[in-house]
């Protein structure tokens, strides 16, 4: 992690559908805010089940590759370059799945078991995105093609092997259990954060904002719904009305402008 912080307010934030347009990819309408948090050193930890690979670039992008960021659903840390990822933690999963019974095994085609081409018609990304999709360190997602009850028999299996397992929207995502929640709090650690602001849309983003001292729910009204957080109540967390890197935008300036104050020494 090569940033040093002035700021003792760190923002973390989910990407696709929250500082990414749900359609477009874009983020472009969100650039003040970066900007605004560039300018007075505020580490921006983008947060998303991309892996290292295909997160790199966008902090590239986004000018922000000096921070880390959370990958891969928050199983993994990584300093923003790609080149030389310890790969070892996944190895250890496709091992220990060899361990679940085959009749189960079969029920689960992962990433690792796909081509480039398969991943991409499945996702609906373009090829070499697909190949930064499949070059995973952390975690293995992939299609489940059984039943609810041998979902359940798998589960059981997988944690014999200290494996869990999470269903997405699309995916059955295996991992050592790490969430974006246990990343963030490392990173806090590391970077002597005392004031965190986590930004999400969908359900995979509840424990991040429920961990941080302040938390914002991007509209997203194409994401599945956002289950009732206690923060809710007490207006630790909040709700945008706008959509996307709009909504984005206008929450972390508002917030950044009003609880930013105080600068590191």
């Amino acid at each position: 992690m090569t940033g040093t912080p002035t700021s003792l307010l760190t923002v973390f934030s989910d990407l696709d559908g929250t500082l990414l347009d749900h359609d477009t990819y874009s983020w472009e309408a969100a650039k003040p805010a970066i900007e605004l948090l560039a300018s007075r050193e505020i580490p921006l930890v983008l947060a998303s089940s991309k892996t290292a690979a295909e997160m790199s670039v966008i902090q590239s992008e986004m000018g922000i590759s000096h921070w880390p960021a959370l990958v891969e659903n928050g199983a993994g840390v990584t300093d923003g370059t790609s080149g030389d990822l310890d790969r070892s933690e996944y190895d250890t999963i496709l091992k220990r799945l060899t361990a679940v019974p085959a009749v189960l095994r079969a029920k689960f085609t992962g990433f690792g078991q796909m081509t480039d081409r398969e991943v991409a018609d499945i996702t609906g990304l373009g090829l070499e995105k697909a190949s930064k999709a499949r070059l995973r360190a952390f975690s293995e997602p992939g299609l489940w093609a059984g039943t609810d009850e041998e979902l359940n028999t798998f589960g059981e299996a997988l944690a014999e092997q200290g494996i869990s397992m999470r269903r997405g929207g699309r995916f059955l995502t295996l991992s050592f259990g790490r969430t974006k929640a246990d990343g963030m709090r490392d990173i806090v650690e590391k970077l002597g954060a005392t004031m965190t602001l986590a930004l999400g849309d969908a359900p995979n983003d509840a424990e991040m904002l429920d961990t941080a001292d302040f938390g914002v729910i991007i509209r997203n009204d194409h994401a599945p719904e956002m289950p009732a957080l206690r923060g809710l109540q007490t207006g630790k967390i909040t709700k945008t009305t706008k959509s996307g890197p709009e909504g984005w935008n206008q929450a972390v300036l508002e917030f950044v402008e009003r609880y930013d104050s105080r600068k590191a020494p």
